[in-house]
């Protein structure tokens, strides 16, 4: 394909260039190039000695055209930290989901989480096992106390590690509708600053979104043997081995939810039988979590290595700017080969924090292609992001992404054998992920198996899209304004204000000039419809076998009524997540519009 004028703007932006200084450059190191560098070489240290060189130069000029890792491989790989390259973890609590966690249960997972977030990997957990605040075995001896309490202790051991780690932690704390304790669960950082290192999300089943539907009544249950007063009300033991703590409206608890989010963003909405029921390997294992961020679903001490594509590189002629703008789904689909066999390198070479997770890992070798700059490149094609030629141009991006990765993962396979678990009658049986692959990827996987059991996955991208992609549009997000204000914090310092501009703006103006008014397919996030952004998530899902980070964006003036409306789709789309996010605007907004002329800004940019 003939070669468009170059969709990138010029050098990197003074944020750019801050944060790619703060996060992921080694001693000795000045510029992105010199972390793809050292990146492209540490992961070819995977392949036979004679071929090091090789994709050495390959895993390069990959890197160069846009297809990068997420940030722990690009910090940490070939240096000499000992961070680890994986972004994703969930750790389990207790023995099993079929038990109920005691004391013992906890300091282990609090052993494991210290270790692990020393390491530079976010934790996702499932609560659901530690005893209800109403709970004989909560009131004992046992020292859990509650869900909330256990939130607390976790939440001091990922606090402290920031103290040593610049970036911090992040942990995903999640309950099933289900649990005694969700009422206090979602409530419990309204209206303070309770588990600052903690997202949360709430599981809901779609027997509870049904009896939501139905305005029916839910039951609060529990292994755990309910205390003497809770007794005294009526909890009684069901046939399933549970206790019954009470019963209330599920429309009680559903208002509970929507007024949360509506409030604060939180919970989120993890639709657990839909995650379940899309896991190819649903027959070996049970997903109750996620990473902290939502967009890979977990087992028990599973883990994922991510790498997003910026697609907007692969635009040619940007806004029609020479010609008609063009997509070469040719290049991306060179890109996501490569990329494959570069994070499946990583899974050999990475340090684990821990055996669970290295074993876990190498049995299913779980890695998330992704992307970034996704509404760059639909406003580059001169289509607004909440059009349906969008949505559909976007599924063929997903398209591509998909049947280009399993292409690769089943040449892996050839090459190096299939993930240890595979199965051919599992993995193709009708209804599976795999078995809505093109004939020929089809034929390719019941050959030679999957080197991966999971390979994509959508996340949110914010620093290394900043870093290494001259803040393009992050993950599948639209654009949250094409000029604006952020908020970083650079090492201990002070956070600081940069005005910041839109990666796909900076291109536009530097085509048109500064004085081209902009066309009307430059959309931004507020200009989106609540459905719309749901509507793209929908779009994406079925080309992706993990999940998909994405936060609806409401105006301010969003009634608690339209949060619940949004939430409810997305359970009806059959999406696996959802975040709502309706900002208050104050002086700690990490985005923020420009203030007036005579504003002041700590660093303009």
């Amino acid at each position: 394909m003939r070669a468009g004028p170059l969709n990138r703007p010029g050098g990197p932006s003074p944020l750019s260039t801050a944060v790619l200084a703060d996060r992921y450059l080694a001693p000795g190191e000045t510029t992105c190039n010199d972390v793809f560098k050292r990146v492209a070489h540490a992961l070819a240290a995977a392949e036979q000695p004679d071929q090091r060189a090789h994709f050495t130069r390959l895993f390069y000029a990959n890197l160069l055209q846009g297809a990068i890792g997420a940030g722990r491989i690009m910090a940490n790989a070939g240096s000499a930290n000992h961070g680890t390259m994986v972004n994703c973890f969930v750790h389990p609590i207790g023995a099993s989901e079929q038990s109920v966690a005691d004391a013992s249960d906890v300091e282990r997972a609090l052993h494991a989480a210290q270790r692990t977030l020393q390491m530079g990997g976010g934790v996702g957990y499932d609560f659901s096992v530690i005893a209800p605040a109403d709970a004989e075995q909560a009131t004992s001896n046992s020292g859990t106390g509650s869900v909330c309490a256990v939130l607390d202790s976790f939440d001091r051991v990922c606090a402290t590690q920031a103290l040593v780690n610049t970036r911090g932690g992040a942990q995903m704390a999640v309950l099933r509708c289900d649990h005694p304790d969700l009422a206090t669960f979602i409530t419990a950082k309204r209206g303070r600053r309770r588990w600052a290192t903690f997202n949360l999300s709430v599981a809901v089943t779609d027997a509870f979104m049904r009896a939501v539907a139905d305005d029916g009544l839910w039951c609060l249950q529990h292994r755990a043997v309910p205390n003497a007063q809770r007794l005294a009300t009526g909890a009684h033991a069901l046939s399933n081995g549970k206790w019954c703590y009470a019963v209330v409206p599920a429309r009680q608890l559903w208002n509970m939810i929507a007024e949360a989010a509506h409030h604060s963003a939180e919970p989120g909405l993890l639709f657990i039988d839909t995650i379940n029921a899309a896991n190819d390997l649903a027959e070996i294992e049970t997903i109750a979590a996620t990473n902290p961020c939502g967009e890979q679903p977990l087992p028990p001490w599973g883990s994922c290595v991510l790498g997003p594509i910026d697609v907007s590189r692969w635009v040619q002629w940007p806004f029609g700017m020479g010609g008609q703008p063009l997509f070469d789904f040719v290049g991306l689909s060179r890109a996501v080969r490569v990329q494959v066999r570069m994070l499946d390198n990583a899974i050999e070479i990475t340090r684990w924090p821990l055996p669970e997770h290295m074993h876990e890992a190498q049995a299913k070798r779980r890695i998330g292609v992704g992307v970034t700059g996704l509404a760059d490149a639909l406003t580059m094609m001169c289509l607004p992001y909440d059009a349906p030629a969008a949505r559909c141009f976007a599924a063929q991006i997903g398209r591509c992404l998909r049947d280009s990765a399993y292409a690769a993962s089943a040449a892996l396979a050839c090459e190096r054998g299939p993930y240890p678990l595979f199965s051919p009658e599992r993995s193709l049986a009708p209804g599976h992920f795999s078995a809505a692959l093109p004939k020929a990827v089809c034929e390719a996987v019941a050959k030679h198996g999957l080197r991966n059991s999971h390979l994509l996955s959508l996340a949110p991208t914010g620093s290394v899209s900043l870093a290494f992609g001259d803040n393009c549009s992050s993950g599948i997000e639209p654009a949250f304004d094409w000029v604006y204000q952020r908020r970083v914090r650079i090492q201990h310092r002070a956070p600081q204000l940069y005005r910041t501009e839109n990666r796909a703006y900076r291109l536009f103006r530097a085509l048109y000039g500064q004085r081209a008014a902009l066309p009307g397919y430059f959309v931004t996030a507020r200009q989106i419809d609540g459905l719309d952004h749901l509507r793209m998530v929908a779009t994406l899902q079925p080309f992706v076998d993990a999940s998909i980070s994405k936060t609806v964006l409401l105006p301010c003036s969003a009634s608690c009524a339209q949060v619940a409306a949004l939430l409810f789709h997305a359970w009806q789309l059959r999406l696996k997540g959802i975040t709502i996010f309706r900002p208050d605007t104050g002086p700690d907004d990490v985005l923020s519009e420009l203030p007036p002329l005579n504003g002041r800004l700590t660093c303009f940019c």
